[in-house]
């Protein structure tokens, strides 16, 4: 199936872990992508040319999303390669852990300026390009933000991205409700434990293959399915849907207990 053939998607922090892995479900899918990192370039290009095997475009456009300057060219670059864009993505994020005692104040700025108001900064400029734009076919775009169950379920060690993702879903809903009149679709995908490289830089292979086994459904996540679950939110197979927050985590939060 080729629900995006003809469409440009936006994925931010897409050269690894989970954008990566939303890309290529999209380029998958017919979806030409604009990959964005500010770092990882030589990963970046890498997962370009994963896109291009597939045989839709993709580029990389490099940008930091906590400054807005940088997120506005980002925009205003995709748009002049692409003619328009379709799907923004808004999943970069950044986390340093440390308990609440003895983080400092540069260490939560640090996590507070990418993982949540690089999303407000990404969702601002993908939805004043969007207004302008003719429905394709139904709606004018879809905005997706990329959260976690740790908005929910609060993970010690992470006291600045727990609070991060709560404050991106109220946000989302917020931003729903004044862009739904302009069929704008925004709608929060909360992930659970995602095989990730960033996990290996607090766990070991042995203790995410056993902590997954220990999770409801028996396995740690991966990548493609959150991929998956935004290729239904970014399809017209989700034009009413708007407002809403996914979990996608294998039953992680209703069944806490087991891993525990």
């Amino acid at each position: 199936m080729k629900r995006f053939e003809g469409k440009t998607a936006l994925i931010t922090g897409s050269a690894r872990g989970i954008g990566r892995g939303i890309a290529l479900c999209l380029a998958e899918e017919g979806a030409n992508v604009v990959v964005n990192d500010r770092s990882n370039e030589a990963l970046a290009e890498e997962t370009v040319e994963e896109i291009k095997a597939l045989g839709v475009d993709a580029v990389f456009l490099k940008a930091d999303v906590s400054k807005p300057d940088q997120v506005a060219t980002l925009l205003q670059e995709a748009i002049e390669r692409f003619g328009r864009i379709d799907i923004v993505v808004s999943n970069a994020a950044y986390s340093i852990r440390n308990h609440v005692v003895d983080t400092t104040w540069e260490e939560v700025l640090a996590t507070l300026e990418v993982t949540q108001f690089g999303v407000f900064h990404v969702c601002q400029a993908a939805a004043r390009h969007m207004i302008q734009q003719s429905p394709n076919p139904s709606s004018r775009g879809k905005i997706v933000v990329i959260s976690s169950v740790q908005s929910e379920v609060a993970s010690e060690g992470c006291a600045a991205y727990n609070m991060a993702k709560a404050a991106i879903n109220h946000f989302a809903s917020t931003l729903a409700a004044e862009l739904a009149p302009s069929r704008i679709n925004v709608n929060v995908i909360t992930p659970g434990w995602i095989d990730t490289p960033g996990e290996r830089a607090f766990y070991s292979e042995e203790k995410i293959q056993e902590g997954g086994k220990r999770l409801p459904w028996g396995r740690i996540g991966t990548p493609h399915d959150i991929g998956k679950a935004v290729a239904y939110l970014a399809s017209d197979d989700a034009d009413y849907v708007t407002g809403s927050i996914l979990k996608v985590d294998g039953g992680y939060v209703v069944a806490r207990s087991a891993i525990d």
